[in-house]
């Protein structure tokens, strides 16, 4: 018999409910098999947390006396740049901004990229954060600068919005000129020297419902350290990537937009990092819960990292890729062994994510979840997915 949102949240509230991590739910359903699981487990908790670089904030500052008009002006926070084209008040900061004077110089080995990443660290730390901020001047605005220390808690306002986080599988890259490569997934070394990847594998949220049957705008989640929603389907949304059999995709391919109160999170799950060669970027902590309303989406949960297929792909040409760049498929239980064979040679992998972090993001969640803190939402619309007539193998193409 099929389960409701509002059944399992009445169990959640009388401290009833029976919760599982994505790690844990694998060797319950072997024990007691899938029929027993679906009434017994009301809730899956997933988890995943590494770079998110299509991340960022924004922020209601209040009014200066006399008052300034930010929109239209410039403004730097911690010497970043900060977006000013809003309102008097409101300020965007993207976790891949950097100052103007940094010094991308790739060849530079203590190269270090302060960005828009460890701004937002800094401020939910509870750091002040220098606000350098100018005007054109108004009859109702007539300031025309300002200098000052900021922090989140005299804010109006602090919102972390990420336009794209939480990917639903993604590349494994590899660098087969003679040359290192400086890039988004790490340092490549040469000659298939070595191999990073970027995803909790079994744990991470979008792998463990690939169709989107429960995960939808609406959908209440773990970010940032506290409480977030899905706002929408993430940039770069593409549900019609190759999949396989289980429906898992073997490619880049459903992405969420998230949103939250960055006063209610925490530093340990947002994080400022610098990529030497490429830029700054924010290590996101995102937990999502699947809900267990049938077996059909039980099964789902129940995926393992040796039936997870990533595609290798080449980064040393012709990138964005296309299919022809990649050059094989390898499961996340071989990249979480250390090493990978490709054409008769091992290669050394290396994770950009955090899969202990994973673990423990699904645990805090499962927590709060049998403490009563936390409750499941019922989406009020679906995301796009893979039968939505407004997607096609176009999409796919083009991106």
């Amino acid at each position: 018999m099929d389960k409701t949102i509002d059944e399992i949240n009445a169990k959640i509230k009388q401290g009833k409910a029976v919760i599982a991590t994505a790690e844990e739910i694998i060797k319950i359903a072997q024990e007691k098999g899938l029929s027993q699981t679906a009434r017994d487990v009301d809730v899956v908790t997933t988890g995943t947390f590494g770079p998110m670089c299509s991340s960022g904030a924004y922020f209601n500052i209040g009014h200066t006396k006399p008052r300034l008009k930010l929109g239209g002006g410039k403004a730097t926070l911690n010497d970043v740049p900060a977006y000013t084209g809003f309102a008097a008040a409101d300020l965007m900061l993207g976790a891949n901004a950097i100052p103007d004077n940094d010094p991308r110089n790739r060849s530079y080995p203590g190269e270090f990229n302060y960005g828009g990443g460890h701004v937002i660290e800094d401020l939910v730390a509870g750091k002040d954060v220098r606000l350098i901020a100018s005007g054109y001047g108004t009859d109702c605005y007539p300031r025309t600068s300002v200098d000052t220390l900021i922090n989140i808690n005299d804010l109006n306002e602090a919102v972390l919005f990420n336009p794209r986080n939480a990917y639903q599988n993604y590349n494994v890259a590899v660098n087969t000129s003679d040359k290192t490569l400086y890039t988004y997934m790490g340092i490549l070394k040469p000659r298939l020297a070595n191999a990073n990847y970027c995803s909790a594998g079994q744990l991470s949220p979008l792998l463990n419902d690939p169709y989107l049957k429960t995960i939808g705008i609406g959908t209440r989640i773990f970010l940032g350290g506290g409480i977030g929603y899905v706002a929408w389907n993430g940039t770069q949304h593409n549900p019609m990537a190759l999949r396989s059999e289980n429906g898992v995709p073997k490619r880049g391919a459903c992405t969420l937009a998230v949103i939250g109160d960055l006063k209610q999170m925490n530093s340990r799950w947002l994080r400022g990092i610098s990529m030497l060669g490429y830029g700054a970027t924010m290590a996101v902590g995102i937990g999502v819960p699947i809900p267990v309303i049938n077996e059909e989406v039980l099964e789902y949960t129940l995926v393992s990292d040796s039936a997870i297929m990533a595609p290798v792909v080449d980064y040393s040409s012709a990138y964005p890729n296309r299919e022809a760049n990649v050059l094989a498929e390898i499961s996340y239980a071989e990249l979480k062994s250390g090493k990978i064979d490709f054409n008769g040679k091992q290669i050394v992998t290396a994770a950009l994510s955090s899969y202990s972090r994973a673990v423990e993001i699904a645990s805090t969640l499962k927590e709060w979840l049998m403490e009563g803190k936390f409750f499941l939402t019922e989406p009020v619309a679906p995301l796009p997915g893979i039968n939505d007539n407004t997607f096609s193998n176009v999409l796919t193409e083009r991106n």
